[in-house]
């Protein structure tokens, strides 16, 4: 093998060790639901409503459904919830992550259940992220 093959292997070895290692940090370093933070989407309290209630499941835990308003002039896809089950002083003491089974109409309302969350003296769900779709979308 000549040196240059050789030189040329090491160097994509480096470089591909050099981007997982990069890919590694990026997903070691995302960001966590918390009691604090709510939402990826800082203005989603702006566009979005959430109305939920809690009914207990045959395990004894709780499925929260409910729906979600939206005063976009956009249909939202992939919206993705944050459901937090909270102590009585407000700590969180269980959260999920759930995505809505469907799109959220523009200047509409989409429908969501949120199941197994401990029982709790509170709850709290908010949009964690989702996409805008331009044109409207979705009816």
């Amino acid at each position: 093998m000549s040196d240059i093959v050789l030189d040329r292997m090491v160097r994509s070895i480096v470089v591909a060790g050099m981007l997982v290692g990069s890919l590694v940090g990026c997903a070691t370093t995302e960001t966590q639901p918390s009691a604090s933070v709510t939402s990826l989407a800082p203005n989603a309290q702006q566009w979005f409503s959430v109305s939920w209630t809690a009914d207990p499941e045959r395990n004894g835990e709780r499925r929260l459904h409910g729906h979600i308003d939206s005063s976009l002039g956009e249909a939202a896809n992939r919206v993705q919830l944050l459901a937090q089950a909270l102590d009585a002083s407000g700590n969180v003491i269980g959260q999920r992550l759930e995505w809505m089974p469907e799109l959220i109409p523009a200047l509409g309302r989409a429908y969501f259940e949120v199941p197994k969350m401990p029982v709790a003296a509170q709850y709290r769900v908010t949009v964690w992220s989702f996409d805008r779709l331009k044109g409207g979308g979705g009816a």
